[in-house]
Formats: C-alpha cells, structure tokens, sequence
C-alpha cells in the first residue's frame, strides 16, 4: 500500500480520536457544570428553611409549650404559605421528605388521595379559616413523625395553633376510619395458617402466628395517677401483635400506664376471638401427631394459655428440653422488640414526652402503627439515625413483671408438646451434622438385585 495512503488513514484516525476526547471533555464539564448548579440551589434552599426555622423560633421561643385544652385562649395568626407552597411543593427532594416527615413524596400523595373523602377541607371556627387537605395532612405528619411542637407548627404553616390542633386529631381519626381497614386487620381463617408458615419459616416456631407485647407511651402529666406506671413516669399504653414480618394486625390503645398487660389483653377484641376459638382452624392441625391451634407468644406479663405461650420462669431446676424452649421463644418475642423500636424511632411523637391530651395520644399511637404498616407496604426507606435518637431516653420502659393471673391449666401440655417438639428438631440437627462431619459414614442405600434377580 502507498505511504500516502496510511498517512492520510493515521490523519483520519488522529482526528476521530480527537473529537472523541473533545466530546468526553465538553459533557464532563457540562456534567460537573450541572452537579454545581443543582448543589449550589440545594445550599440556597436549605439556607432558606434553616433561616425560616431560625427567625420563626426566635419569635416563638418565650412561649410556653401549650396543653390542648388552653389553645382557646391564642390568637390566631394570618396565614404565610410561603414555606409550604413554594419551597415543600416544589423544591423538596426525596432526602427533605424523609427528614421533614419520614416518608416519601409518593406516601403523602397516597394518603391525601385515601383520606380525601373524610378530610375534604378542614374549617376551623376559631379562625374562620379553610386549610387544604395537603397542608392539614402535612402538618399531622410533621407531629406525629418529629414530635414538632404546636406553636412551632402554627408559625412554620401559618396556621393558628387550634387549628394544628384540630388537624392533627382529625387527621388520626381519618386515618382510623379509612386506612385501618385496609391496612391492619384481624386475620381470617384462612390466613391464619400462612401467618403460621411465614413465623416457621422465618423464627423456628411452629403454629406461631404473631407476638404480643405492650408499649408504654410518655406523656406530661396528668389529672389522674392511673398514668403513672411502674417505671415512675406518665404513660399510656398501646398493645400490638405483630406477624412475622413485624407487621401490625391487632392494637389496642387507650390505657393507663398503670394498667398491667393481662388486664389490658382480657378487655380487647383479640381476648374475646381467641377465647370463642378464632386460632383454631378445622380442621385442626397436628404436631407430633396431635391437634394444636395456632398460638400467639407473649413475655412474663401474660398468664400461660393454651392459645398463648410465655418461658418458663427462671430456674436452676429448669430441664434441657425447657431451656431449649425459652432459648426459642425469646428469639420469636425479638419480633415485636425490634417493629417497636423502628415504630418509635419513625413516629418520635411515641418516644418523646407528648403533650396532647390522653385521648388524642391513644389515637395518635393506633395511627402511627397503621402509618407503619403503610411504610413497609410501600418499602417507605427507614434510616438507621432515626433509631439512634431512640438511646437519648428519659422515660425507659417498665420492666416485665410476672403476672398474678392464673394460668389455664390445659396450657401446660401445649408448651410441653413444644419442648418435645424443640428437642425432636435439636436431635435431627445433631445427627445431620454428626453425619457431615464424619467423612466415612455415608447414607445406606438399598442392596441392587443381580442378573438373576437376587439380592
């Protein structure tokens, strides 16, 4: 081939080459040029609110944090949209939404959609005043996920402080009303029995379709001492049951922190199902060869059923085979440890000392455990730091005390089947791994028969 020709090839390759190289260099800069601009408007933004924050605190800070029984007496403020409508509406990414109100976009219009037909508009006659579904939904959440105080909500929304009030209370009953049906309910039959497969499968523990446990939720004091509980601090208490996964499908909420945990179980809806047979599915199923409805395990402050189960009492006298049931049920009770701690670590309005009044607490804890469930429906992103703020406890919870209730006298059989059970499973276990660890034992195998047909 003629040199003039490969000249002319290597001028074409050089130039491809760098155009190339000129085409990386200008998107590179465009892109560094765009990462500048949308990280200079996050500054600016943040700067805004943290300057709104600041400039309305200072306005606020000499004002005693009010009981909702005296924001009659408050006089209402003109409303100031300009931090809602233009920077929430328009300027917020995913990251201020979780910070602000610790769900997502997609979750706040999902629940402006579901609870439109209750909470169309809200009117306040104190005010005179009409407040969109959004900013009422908004203002509930900012409460219920940050424990945000009330005059701090009234000068961040421009909404006068009854009205929070009112938001956030009719927000809770709507949530209630519309949602709890649709989001944590009861069990039926038939899933009873897929709850119990998923806590196998998960947990170890067969027959299991939930855990029991109760909450104890801080609130300033009261006119009453039935609040003060145990622990000496005001509380109100909410009782859950959780499945497997950690979710919610029974609370009952609205009692005093004094109140012990047997008691408050015998006066809900789920004392008076498992008492009319609902755990006992038809036909009954069977462990070991004998029929065994579904069970619920709870901690020392429940009396032994046969349809819930506790650990044996601590005892240098305990058996192997008993000790190997507390080790399993204490692993399944983690269950309900562990969806507490995330439920109070999302919705702080459960943690901190909550000034509401005690009816509005009770609702506020049934419809943060609901907004929970929605959480993890929708896969709502969690952050670990939420969790972190839960050490900086004032008020730890009461210790479990062993309950004066008597036990059911059948139950004892159900928890010494499940022993029998536990150490029919540690004894398989035991062989598997004597059989895998030793190289020279193999599994039989049947003798082959020969040509002639003998073995």
């Amino acid at each position: 081939m003629p040199r003039s020709y490969l000249k002319t090839d290597e001028a074409r390759d050089a130039a491809e080459m760098k155009y190339l190289l000129a085409s990386k260099i200008r998107r590179r800069k465009e892109e560094i040029h765009n990462y500048i601009l949308e990280r200079r408007a996050e500054v600016h933004k943040r700067i805004r609110y943290r300057r709104h924050l600041f400039l309305n605190y200072r306005s606020t800070r000499t004002l005693p944090s009010p009981d909702e029984e005296d924001l009659q007496n408050h006089v209402p403020i003109s409303a100031d949209p300009d931090w809602w409508e233009r920077v929430v509406m328009t300027e917020f990414g995913p990251e201020d939404w979780l910070d602000k109100f610790h769900v997502t976009r997609d979750i706040f219009l999902l629940l402006s959609a579901k609870l439109k037909p209750q909470l169309e508009q809200v009117y306040t006659e104190q005010s005179g005043q009409t407040i969109t579904l959004e900013r009422c939904i908004a203002m509930a959440l900012m409460r219920l996920s940050t424990s945000t105080e009330y005059c701090f909500l009234s000068e961040l929304f421009g909404v006068p402080i009854p009205a929070v009030c009112q938001c956030v209370r009719e927000v809770c009953e709507a949530i209630i009303l519309l949602l709890k049906p649709l989001y944590m309910q009861l069990p039926a039959d038939h899933e009873l029995e897929e709850h119990a497969e998923h806590f196998h499968t998960l947990w170890g523990f067969p027959h299991c379709i939930g855990v029991i446990d109760s909450l104890h939720i801080p609130v300033k004091s009261t006119d009453t001492q039935d609040c003060w509980n145990p622990r000496g601090w005001y509380s109100v208490v909410l009782q859950g049951v959780v499945n497997a996964q950690g979710t919610f499908w029974d609370v009952c909420s609205g009692f005093t922190g004094s109140t012990d945990d047997m008691t408050i179980l015998q006066s809900s809806e789920l004392w008076t199902m498992a008492e009319q047979g609902g755990f006992c599915s038809q036909p009954p199923k069977e462990l070991m060869g004998q029929p065994l409805g579904f069970l619920l395990l709870g901690d020392a402050g429940y009396s032994l059923q046969t349809w819930l189960l506790k650990c044996y009492p601590p005892s240098a006298n305990l058996t192997p085979e008993q000790q190997t049931f507390n080790v399993q049920l204490t692993r399944g009770l983690k269950v309900i440890e562990n969806a507490f701690r995330h439920l109070k670590a999302r919705w702080q309005c459960l943690h901190n000392r909550n000034d509401s009044n005690v009816d509005l607490v009770s609702k506020m804890a049934v419809a943060c455990c609901i907004l929970h469930n929605i959480c993890k429906v929708y896969n709502s992103p969690f952050r670990e730091e939420w969790v972190e703020a839960l050490s900086q406890n004032e008020c730890p919870q009461p210790a479990d005390v062993s309950t004066v209730y008597i036990d059911d006298p059948n139950a004892e059989a159900v928890r010494s089947l499940l022993c029998s059970y536990f150490e029919q499973q540690q004894q398989s276990k035991t062989l598997d791994q004597s059989l895998t660890s030793s190289p020279g034992l193999s599994v039989l195998e049947p003798p082959q028969e020969d040509s002639a047909g003998t073995a």
